[in-house]
């Protein structure tokens, strides 16, 4: 059990480490100090939903809907792409940081962007529920579970730790010439994966 649960956790962290636009996202609220809590706290849950789901049989079900997943890819691909245009302009403008904090979004328009970022993602479902799922049904009766478990608190472990570094970082990352590239990057990481994911890749 104890191996199963350690197995879950390595795959889940190796998934969940890339920085893609859930992380870039996670980082920018750490930064900016807002909802840091509440934006891990949504993204583990989310990400354990899915991998719980895709234990439980989740994936048979998109597999006997294809359609689903057309209509999140270009879903998603316009979200990230029109996030991006919105990290470049603020990443070309000379107080970006300074009118980030100013503009504090609500904690339920952060939430919005966090679902957003994470259940228009096709590539959500494939890492979580068809790959973990998938592997976890693989293994041997009863290690489901601690298999799942362990994928659940490697996210868990993963978003906390990075927004709280970010936070703990801010007064070095907040500067403007510092946080200006912050944007361009996250721009450009917006950009290819809207590329990467309206291309089916």
């Amino acid at each position: 059990m104890f191996s199963a649960l350690l197995s879950g956790f390595a795959l889940g962290g190796s998934l969940i480490i890339a920085i893609g636009a859930q992380n870039a996202f996670v980082i920018r609220q750490g930064v900016i100090n807002q909802y840091v809590f509440w934006v891990c706290a949504f993204c583990s849950l989310s990400d354990a939903i899915l991998i719980w789901a895709g234990v439980f049989g989740l994936a048979a079900v998109l597999e006997r809907m294809p359609m689903l997943l057309p209509i999140m890819r270009y879903g998603g691909a316009a979200f990230l792409l029109w996030y991006g245009i919105n990290a470049l302009r603020r990443a070309l403008r000379t107080e970006a940081m300074a009118e980030a904090n100013v503009q504090a979004q609500s904690l339920g328009a952060a939430l919005s962007l966090c679902a957003a970022f994470t259940w228009l993602n096709p590539h959500v479902y494939l890492d979580t529920v068809v790959l973990v799922g998938s592997i976890a049904n693989a293994r041997a009766d009863g290690e489901q579970v601690p298999f799942a478990l362990g994928a659940s608190l490697a996210s868990l472990a993963w978003f906390f730790a990075l927004g709280y570094l970010a936070k703990a970082l801010r007064k070095v990352l907040s500067q403007p010439s510092v946080w200006k590239w912050i944007d361009f990057v996250i721009a450009g990481i917006m950009f290819y994966l809207a590329m990467k994911i309206g291309l089916g890749g």
